[in-house]
């Protein structure tokens, strides 16, 4: 009977510690959605109430965790995007396209009728004790948490972008740290160093122009009251970052910016098929994972790219080859008969397999840390966005042989087949890779959790950084510099004075001396 006693108070106050957590990721994305999903279940794991707000609504219930504002989806990019579509990724600048074309567009679902009754009428038993919101293009998401006046924590399912350290004065040395839309690596030459410097504040300033229309919107859609955006920004108090030192590089960083470089890779709820399970079992031979991740069509790619895939894949047999495709019937006849296509592959079962010997992909950040956590090298062929530097890091570090889709020929395809299913270097470094992205004292859900937490019970403020209070100018001490130029010149002058006056006496004295001699 008192053990029972013990138990159930024990339940009574797990309960009581659960926190209520919101979730708004309103991109479309769903290679984004990814890792806010496993972040939110995370915290539901732990006993956590969430509610989230997306265009994905779980397809089987979960624990704790509720879609509370389902978003009408205009355009899914799932399967969607065409080699022609890839085209709005590159036309202009990165700091344009996140804004005007990933951010500004979601502000108006702020006034989506359920997301205002929620507003309206937040839940009071209990009341929401954080707002978690995506850091990329949409920050007018923001404006939710300073409206429920709880703590507002950002969420990247990339490396941190140029213009969104200043939320939280992440500190960036552009002589050592690219930014993550540049194909740069560590150890850049003076020209490099240059490029990046104006390529980082030309981003930065076009970004913040272009988002600038978001205080319109808040303010139309929420209160006229509001901060404009920019001054919404600064009151992020942490950001969960998708990167890892052994793959991003070491950076200056400050406890708010928090690194959870691969929370997506999880195998809960992810089910294997048992005819892809009996394919990759009989494949003694070994085989290539081929995908272009969730968007991008393959099937719609130029007939001279899918030749050479054609052709040089089918020289690699009996290592048989598993691709994504998401509509086999539109890809011209003569795919090789050791390539095997499916329209949907569990990924992280696949380059878990023990049969699987490579991965072609296009570098896309979550396709990427699946093949680093299971030790895969890779074939790497970018398309747009951060999947260059990503492809061009896994070059410098061996685990990727990275190829140019402007200049892909079949023999350069061949060569890059060869290298990664015979050269040992490349298995060798990326299992080495791999032992060192996992090593970490807690793993990345248990480390978002409890910065999450950390939060919540020691409030907004707890991680913020004194840099916020500054200006630019003053983080970068350049008052303090000019104070000491000044002050230098000032007594340079004093001295030069001083000196030329005591010249001038001392003249003045031997002139005199002189003349009472003479006299």
């Amino acid at each position: 009977m008192k053990l029972c006693s013990i138990l159930l108070l024990c339940a009574i106050l797990s309960l009581c510690q659960g926190y209520r957590i919101l979730g708004l990721f309103p991109y479309r994305g769903a290679s984004h959605f990814v890792m806010f999903e496993h972040l939110m279940k995370s915290l539901a794991r732990k006993g956590h109430q969430v509610d989230v707000l997306s265009m994905f609504p779980l397809k089987k219930p979960y624990p704790n965790y509720t879609d509370v504002v389902k978003l009408p989806v205009p355009e899914l990019l799932l399967n969607n995007l065409t080699f022609e579509g890839m085209s709005i990724f590159t036309s202009g600048p990165g700091g344009y396209i996140a804004s005007t074309l990933l951010g500004n567009p979601y502000c108006k679902f702020l006034g989506d009728q359920q997301l205002q009754r929620l507003l309206k009428n937040p839940p009071k038993n209990p009341p929401y004790d954080v707002v978690i919101v995506e850091i990329f293009g949409a920050n007018c998401f923001a404006a939710v948490g300073h409206v429920l006046n709880v703590p507002i924590i950002g969420a990247s399912s990339s490396a941190l972008y140029p213009w969104a350290n200043e939320y939280i004065a992440n500190p960036e040395n552009l002589a050592y740290q690219p930014n993550n839309l540049l194909s740069f690596v560590e150890d850049m030459n003076f020209w490099q160093r240059l490029y990046n410097v104006l390529h980082t504040t030309y981003n930065k300033w076009i970004f913040r122009y272009a988002s600038n229309v978001q205080t319109e919107i808040i303010r139309k859609y929420i209160s006229p009251d509001l901060p404009d955006i920019r001054e919404l920004e600064k009151k992020i108090s942490m950001i969960l970052v998708n990167s890892h030192m052994s793959l991003n590089g070491i950076k200056s960083t400050i406890p708010a910016f928090v690194e959870v470089g691969g929370l997506h890779v999880q195998e809960e709820g992810v089910e294997l098929p048992a005819s892809l399970e009996k394919w990759m079992n009989d494949s003694k031979n070994g085989f290539i994972y081929f995908s272009f991740g969730s968007m991008v069509k393959i099937e719609s790619f130029p007939a001279k790219y899918l030749q050479i895939f054609y052709n040089s894949l089918g020289k690699i047999a009996p290592v048989r080859v598993l691709m994504k495709i998401a509509k086999s019937d539109e890809l011209p006849p003569g795919l090789p008969g050791n390539v095997h296509t499916l329209s949907w592959i569990p990924q992280v079962k696949v380059l878990k397999h023990p049969n699987v010997r490579a991965f072609i992909t296009h570098g896309g950040l979550m396709g990427t840390q699946e093949a680093i956590h299971y030790g895969v090298p890779m074939i790497g062929i970018p398309l747009f966005a951060d999947q260059f530097i990503n492809i061009d890091v896994g070059t410098q570090k061996n685990i990727t042989i990275g190829l140019n889709l402007d200049t892909l020929t079949e023999e350069k395809m061949d060569d890059a087949l060869k290298a990664i299913l015979n050269d040992p270097k490349y298995r060798e470094a990326a299992k080495k890779l791999s032992v060192k992205f996992l090593d970490r004292p807690m793993n990345a859900s248990e480390t978002a959790v409890y910065w999450v937490e950390y939060i919540i019970k020691h409030g907004a403020d707890a991680l913020r950084s004194p840099a916020m209070k500054l200006t630019w100018w003053q983080v970068e001490l350049l008052d303090v510099y000019a104070f000491l130029l000044i002050t230098a010149l000032i007594s340079l002058y004093i001295s030069i004075v001083v000196l030329r006056f005591m010249f001038h006496l001392v003249n003045s004295n031997d002139s005199v001396s002189h003349k009472k001699k003479v006299s």
